[in-house]
């Protein structure tokens, strides 16, 4: 089976009667905005509140969000281990975080996943209101079979961002399998 996922450049408007009901955290990163800002759904080591603000120092948190019907898997060949990859598989779901991100900040997040042997496609999250946001994230076309081992210190920042964001404590349990095993 061949899965192809396609990339397209696509803006969002995030203005509009519910920008003020968006729930903020203490400790959000946020920084100058320029131009349309976009919905990035964050799901890998970007997670971690001080890795985006490295990557995005303008990104701000928005609101956790799953991707229905997606698999996470740790399909990328990394010297010490796996990366995590996601793709559409039904009876599946993949937490994560959404974060606003301006274009141009949205392009240095696209190098650093290039780095890490992903693209940007553009997803359908749910939020825990049963609402869907159009979002970007970013995938791999490495074979779904290729279950490697994942990479400890990278999973270690994605268990310290769900637990900062707050996302579904069964997924953070899952992942920190994860971490018992290796």
């Amino acid at each position: 089976m061949r899965i192809e996922f396609f990339s397209r450049r696509a803006t969002f408007n995030v203005t509009g009667p519910n920008l003020a009901n968006r729930r903020r955290r203490r400790g959000t990163i946020s920084g100058p905005r320029t131009g349309v800002d976009l919905f990035y759904f964050a799901y890998n080591a970007n997670i971690d509140p001080k890795r985006i603000e490295t990557i995005a120092p303008g990104a701000t948190f928005e609101f956790i969000a799953h991707l229905p019907e997606w698999k996470m898997e740790f399909t990328i060949l990394n010297g010490s281990g796996g990366l995590p990859n996601v793709r559409p598989l039904p009876g599946n779901t993949v937490w994560g975080a959404i974060f606003s991100v301006a274009d141009g900040q949205l392009t240095a997040i696209d190098e650093q996943e290039a780095a890490e042997g992903r693209v940007r496609t553009t997803a359908q999250a749910m939020d825990r209101q049963g609402r869907r946001h159009d979002v970007i994230t970013h995938v791999s076309s490495t074979d779904p079979a290729a279950h490697l081992e994942p990479e400890e210190q990278y999973l270690k920042l994605m268990v310290q961002g769900g637990r900062h964001w707050d996302l579904p404590m069964g997924w953070v349990a899952s992942l920190e399998e994860y971490l018992e095993a290796t």
